[in-house]
């Protein structure tokens, strides 16, 4: 469980940092360009042996679909940055969370990569996680809440829907990409890869953007963006690495990391912003921890 700890730890982090952005005027966009180049730096500190690439060949459809999937990372982590500082720290968790459904699916049915038959149980805790998930998504609009209070009705309902199908393309991606086209001890490449893909597509964004709109780049939103990159790769990079220890079994692994990550967000916003939780989101936190009994209860030996 130690990659389930560590990935469940730094997408907390990033769900944090992105929250406090406003407060330190950082523009969430910028932000997120930069922070993909912290990513590939990171990514190669981590990479053991760097002849690995020599094995990218840009004629192989996995390299283009890899490139593409740091496209939609542009596209989520700003619906995640969005979320996050026009709703709540926990909805922007529970929305992405959301997003087990889609790979856990194609895991049991598609890709056939559970490396354990499913039991009655096992499916029933399937159900509970959505069920708790969706509990733990509905938000307070009370007036007097300090996030928000300024956000239209609908947006509080449309940004984490958003988030919720972008995150879910990327699971899904992410799960058929490593089984397909990556062996185990090539994590850091498909990373690496990934985040080159982000680094075009957001910097070619980034670069429209200043000349027509005449934005200006501003170093506390370059700073954010370097601080931000390197819990963002590790998250994903414990994540694979969890996927692996586990035969890549979708099944087992998004919803225990996806549930995990619920409760030490909402513990975390809690804390440190004080993001209260309604009945229902209690409820669901409860049920969550029944969700990862039932779910991995032959792991746990029960």
């Amino acid at each position: 469980m130690l990659y389930f700890s560590l990935s469940v730890l730094f997408t907390v982090a990033l769900y944090l940092i992105m929250r406090a952005f406003p407060r330190y005027k950082v523009d969430s966009f910028h932000a997120v360009v930069f922070n993909y180049y912290a990513c590939v730096l990171t990514g190669l500190l981590l990479t053991p042996d760097l002849h690995l690439f020599e094995k990218i060949t840009w004629h192989n459809e996995g390299t283009w679909i890899t490139l593409a999937l740091g496209g939609m990372f542009v596209v989520t982590f700003m619906l995640i940055g969005l979320t996050a500082q026009k709703v709540s720290v926990t909805a922007t968790s529970l929305a992405g969370n959301m997003s087990l459904v889609i790979p856990v699916l194609f895991g049991l049915f598609v890709f056939k990569n559970n490396n354990k038959a499913f039991t009655l149980i096992n499916y029933a805790g399937l159900v509970f996680a959505v069920v708790a998930l969706a509990l733990g998504a509905i938000q307070n609009t009370k007036k007097d809440s300090p996030i928000n209070s300024a956000a239209p009705a609908h947006l509080l309902l449309i940004l984490p829907v958003f988030t919720f199908l972008a995150a879910e393309t990327n699971n899904t991606l992410i799960n058929y990409l490593s089984v397909k086209y990556y062996a185990p001890g090539e994590t850091t490449l498909f990373m690496i890869i990934a985040c080159s893909g982000a680094i075009l597509i957001g910097s070619a964004i980034l670069l429209f953007r200043i000349l027509t709109r005449g934005e200006q780049v501003h170093w506390r939103s370059v700073v954010g963006g370097l601080i931000l990159g390197v819990p963002n790769f590790l998250s994903l990079y414990f994540l694979l690495l969890a996927l692996a220890s586990f035969g890549n079994s979708a099944a087992f692994v998004f919803p225990i990391y996806n549930i995990l990550t619920m409760l030490v967000s909402a513990c975390a916003a809690w804390l440190i912003y004080r993001e209260k939780l309604n009945h229902l989101n209690k409820f669901g936190l409860l049920l969550a921890v029944v969700a990862i009994i039932m779910i991995s209860y032959q792991e746990l030996g029960l």
